[in-house]
């Protein structure tokens, strides 16, 4: 696994500051472009009603809710470089949660490009391939400790 060096942090952090305290607008892109890439992940929300198109589920009370928390663990690596370790535990019993409700380990790589896509789309001109591979780096991480749930719970990753 790639280590995050002290100038991919503070990339990392100085990025994440620029995308301002309300995250909300930048998950919404987020999403966008998750069900852009794989459309089946929409049936994985379905709260108190299915949702007949992604527009309708970004917009759901529910789903805002969502995205809000989801934004929160970005922001709980980002405010964790120096120490994510001290993240694994959560991670790994998020990553349970995930497997819980029907999401693959598979999924996580459009996830991923979804939230490098977010981070294009926001930043604009500031960002970068070395900061689009300091993210990367940071996402792998996130996502190895999200996946040892699966392994955790006796299923192999690739299940």
């Amino acid at each position: 696994m790639e280590k995050l060096t002290a100038k991919d942090k503070e990339m990392i952090r100085d990025s994440w500051e620029r995308l301002g305290k309300n995250k909300l607008t930048h998950g919404t892109i987020m999403f966008t472009r998750l069900f852009e890439l794989d459309p089946e992940l929409l049936g994985l929300f379905h709260y108190n009603t299915p949702y007949s198109s992604p527009q309708e589920c970004l917009s759901s009370p529910e789903f805002v809710d969502h995205i809000n928390k989801v934004m929160l663990v970005v922001d709980a690596a980002v405010t964790h470089l120096d120490n994510l370790h001290s993240l694994e535990e959560y991670l790994v019993n998020l990553g349970r949660k995930h497997q819980a409700v029907g999401v693959q380990t598979q999924s996580f790589a459009a996830v991923g490009e979804s939230l490098l896509y977010m981070l294009e789309r926001s930043l604009g001109p500031a960002y970068t391939s070395t900061l689009r591979h300091a993210w990367l780096t940071l996402y792998s991480v996130v996502v190895e400790a999200m996946s040892s749930g699966w392994t955790k719970n006796g299923k192999s990753q690739t299940d």
